[in-house]
Parts: C-alpha cells; structure tokens; sequence
C-alpha cells in the first residue's frame, strides 16, 4: 500500500508521554503517528521535496489536524530534513513485517 499527502512532526513537548500504543514517545526514535494502521506496522517515508527517505515504526494515532496522513517524530523529521519546514509532501509505503 502507497498513499501520497502531506505529513507534520511532533517532538519535545510530548516527549516522555505515553503514546496510544502505551509506550512513552521517544522524540528522537524513528516513529510515527497514522490514524488507522496497525502499530507496529513500519513505513517506508518519502520527503517528496528533496527525496530524503527513512523508515519508521507506527506506535501512536494521528495526525489530528485534517489534511495531513502522517505525524513523524522529531527524529524521522530530521533525517527527512523537514524540521524547519514542519509540514511536508510524502509517499508512504508500508513495508512488510519482518
């Protein structure tokens, strides 16, 4: 499954907090919030502006800002390189299970 949209980040002022999965977000983890898909499913995430990718692992719901398909953590958004632009275009991929 492939779906395009645009993706925001969330990062210190949730970190520590339990996420909807019960474990506490990590703002420099690899991670992501999606409203529908399992946790524990990992995505291959795209910057559509620079072509930056890295993979990520849903463990929390969201975004809840409509619109947006995808919140990453403040690690997944740096190695994307979308920090200072805070809302981004991406494709995301759902990888298989390992």
């Amino acid at each position: 499954m492939t779906l395009t949209g645009r993706a925001s980040w969330y990062g210190e002022a949730h970190h520590g907090r339990l996420t909807a999965s019960g474990e506490r977000y990590d703002m420099h983890a690899l991670t992501a919030a999606h409203r529908s898909l399992p946790f524990g499913t990992r995505l291959r995430v795209v910057n559509l502006a620079n072509d930056r990718t890295v993979d990520v692992r849903v463990n929390d719901r969201g975004p809840v800002i409509s619109g947006r398909i995808l919140d990453l953590s403040y690690g997944a958004a740096r190695a994307l390189g979308a920090v200072q632009a805070g809302i981004i275009p991406v494709r995301i991929t759902v990888l298989p299970a390992p």
